[in-house]
C-alpha cells in the first residue's frame, strides 16, 4: 500500500481529497501546515505536535487558522487516519518577505504560487521523504494525466471545473516531482465535491471557500505592509501617461496595474493605473487603450514539457482569472521568455506569473518581468 502526505488545510477540498485516497486504497497521512504568524492563523493547542498558543479570537474565512486545524484534524479522526500539525513558520516567514517585498517595489505578488513551489511542493516534499511516503497530495483542481505524445510522461492539465481550475498556480513545480503528486479532486465539480463530502458525513462539506491571503485574513494589505515592514516612504504623484501631475497617493502599495476603483481622482472616462515607478514613487494613470500590452517578458521560467522549440504557438494566462489568451512564446537565454499575443491584453502585471498553456496542458510558465 502506497503511502501519501496529503496537506489539509480543514477545508472541504483536502477534506474530499482524503476520502477519495482512503477509497483508492492508499495509505493517507493528513498533514496540517501551521504557519505561526498569530494566533488568528495557528493551531489550537489540543493538536499534535503544536506547541501551546494565546487564545484565538474570531476572523475572515481564511485558512491555516486554529478553527481550520481543528477541522482538518476531525476530519482525520472521523476518516481513521494519521494527523500532524507541523510547525512551517520559517517557509510562511520568506512568503510574508516576498510579498511585502514585491509590493514596494511597485510589482504584484502572487503567494499562492509561491506557497506552493516553497511548502507544498517543497517542504512537504520533503516531509514526505522522512516518513517513507511515495508521494504528497493537495486539494487543488487541477489533473496529472499521462502525455499521449510523450510515452511514459506524465503532464499537468486544467482541473475538470473550469470555474474552478487551479492549474495557473501550479505552474513553478519542479518537473521531476510530477509523478509523486496526486490531485484527487481534479477530476470532479466543485458540486460533486461538496455532495461526496456530505455524503460522507463530513463536517466540512458546507464549508465555506477561503477568499483571503492565509496571512492577511482581513485582505487588508496596507494595515499587514504596515505591521511588517514599519512605516514607509512610498506616497507621491498621480500623474498621466503625458507625465502631467492629475493628484496625490498615500503609497505605491495600495496600487496595482489594471486597477480602476480608488485612484482618489475622477475623469470623464474610465481611467486605469498602467504603470508604477517605484524610484520616482509615481503611479501612471491611462485609458484602456494606453493599458493594453501587445507583449510582455518574463523570468524565472519553469517549463513542465521537455522539448520545446525555442518558437511556438500557444495561448497564455496573465493571472489567476484571466482568459487565456492566443499568443506566440519566444524562448530567450537566461530562463526568460517573450510573449507576443494576438490582440493586447489588458493587466499585464510586472510580479504577476504568466503560464503557457496548450489547449489544457500546461507547458510552463514564468513572472512577469516587463
Amino acid at each position: 500500500m502506497a503511502r501519501v502526505v496529503l496537506a489539509m488545510s480543514g477545508g472541504v477540498d483536502s477534506s474530499a481529497s482524503a476520502l477519495l485516497l482512503k477509497q483508492q486504497g492508499f495509505e493517507v497521512v493528513g498533514l496540517f501546515m501551521r504557519s505561526g504568524t498569530s494566533a488568528e492563523s495557528s493551531c489550537s493547542t489540543d493538536l499534535q505536535h503544536v506547541l501551546p498558543l494565546a487564545e484565538t479570537k474570531a476572523h475572515k474565512q481564511g485558512c491555516c487558522s486554529a478553527s481550520d486545524a481543528a477541522d482538518a484534524r476531525r476530519v482525520s479522526d472521523a476518516l481513521d487516519i494519521p494527523f500532524h500539525a507541523v510547525d512551517f513558520e520559517e517557509g510562511f516567514g520568506r512568503i510574508q518577505d516576498y510579498f511585502a517585498d514585491e509590493y514596494l517595489a511597485g510589482r504584484t505578488p502572487n503567494p499562492c504560487v509561491m506557497c506552493n513551489i516553497w511548502l507544498k511542493f517543497g517542504k512537504l516534499w520533503d516531509f514526505a521523504q522522512q516518513i517513507d511516503a511515495q508521494y504528497v497530495a493537495t486539494g487543488h483542481y487541477a489533473q496529472l494525466l499521462p502525455r499521449p505524445e510523450a510515452k511514459g510522461s506524465v503532464g499537468l492539465y486544467r482541473g475538470l471545473d473550469g470555474a474552478k481550475d487551479q492549474s495557473y498556480v501550479l505552474f513553478g513545480i519542479e518537473p521531476e516531482l510530477l509523478d509523486k503528486i496526486l490531485f484527487p479532486v481534479g477530476g470532479y465539480t466543485k458540486h460533486d465535491i461538496r455532495q461526496l463530502a456530505a455524503e460522507a458525513g463530513l463536517r466540512t462539506a458546507n464549508k465555506p471557500d477561503s477568499q483571503e491571503i492565509c496571512f492577511i485574513p482581513d485582505n487588508d494589505y496596507a494595515a499587514f505592509l504596515q505591521r511588517h515592514r514599519g512605516p514607509q516612504e512610498t506616497a507621491g504623484e498621480l500623474v498621466d501617461t503625458a507625465g502631467n501631475v492629475v493628484g496625490h497617493h498615500d503609497g505605491i502599495q495600495n496600487f496595482t496595474i489594471g486597477q480602476r476603483r480608488g485612484l482618489g481622482v475622477t475623469f470623464g472616462s474610465p481611467r486605469f493605473v498602467v504603470r508604477i515607478e517605484p524610484e520616482t514613487r509615481r503611479v501612471v494613470i491611462g485609458t484602456k487603450d494606453e493599458l493594453g500590452r501587445s507583449a510582455l517578458e518574463a523570468d524565472q521560467t519553469n517549463w513542465l514539457v521537455e522539448d520545446l522549440p525555442e518558437s511556438f504557438s500557444a495561448t497564455a494566462q496573465i493571472r489567476y482569472q484571466h482568459t487565456p489568451a492566443p499568443c506566440q512564446v519566444q524562448r530567450l537565454e537566461g530562463n526568460r521568455m517573450r510573449v507576443s499575443f494576438d490582440e493586447p491584453q489588458y493587466g499585464v502585471a510586472p510580479g504577476q506569473a504568466v503560464v503557457i498553456y496548450s489547449d489544457d496542458l500546461v507547458l510552463g510558465g514564468g513572472w512577469i518581468a516587463s
